[in-house]
């Protein structure tokens, strides 16, 4: 219970400052330069193969700190570190303008897992210590540019899952303070399929 008064309060505090410097991208610089990016995200960051994440209405800040990580191996995938190999900053502040300004298409959630999902995300489970996803990621899922917290709202319940777990086995580690996790290690299988979907439908 402990710890998870600390992972919510850390979100909160996060999610207050004020000091984080802002990206300062060209959007329209952004949208030529998308071209190499668009056979697995799409044209304007709706990506249409359900592995691959949504870029579109994405915070620039959280893009340009998912580039940079990337491009430095703190965030590990064969297929982005060689996109972004020759990317300089101001790309990857060009590029992330540009897919922070597109609007995220909508998908509908398997209904029956929505229920549980809905309530994970809102709430919790205080039994096993899961924090609410929308402590951080705000209740219509829309994130925390300053603190970096992505919006989730839209995105594809698929690369969602596959995220979640890969936090879960420690195969991913670029989250803050570990808050995913910690967070995740709690989940069941059913738990984080449940939550993804309602995600995929939130807008």
């Amino acid at each position: 219970m402990k710890k998870l008064v600390v992972i919510i309060t850390t979100c909160v505090l996060l999610g207050s400052a004020t000091t984080a410097a802002l990206a300062a991208g060209d959007p329209n610089a952004g949208r030529y330069k998308s071209v190499t990016c668009a056979a697995c995200h799409g044209i304007d960051g709706n990506s249409t193969v359900s592995a691959y994440p949504k870029l579109a209405g994405q915070g620039a800040d959280y893009l340009i700190k998912q580039l940079l990580e990337y491009k430095s191996g703190a965030r590990f995938n064969p297929i982005m570190l060689g996109m972004v190999a020759t990317l300089s900053i101001q790309d990857i502040e060009d590029l992330s303008a540009y897919f922070s300004s597109q609007h995220v298409t909508h998908a509908a959630s398997e209904k029956t897992l929505a229920l549980q999902g809905k309530a994970l995300f809102r709430g919790g489970n205080l039994n096993s210590g899961v924090a609410a996803c929308a402590a951080c990621h705000g209740v219509v899922g829309v994130g925390n540019n300053v603190a970096k917290f992505p919006s989730v709202a839209g995105q594809h319940s698929e690369y969602l899952e596959i995220q979640l777990k890969a936090f879960r086995a420690m195969e991913r580690i670029n989250d803050t303070s570990q808050m995913m996790r910690n967070i995740v290690a709690k989940m069941t299988d059913t738990e984080i399929k449940a939550v993804s979907s309602y995600i995929q439908g939130l807008q």
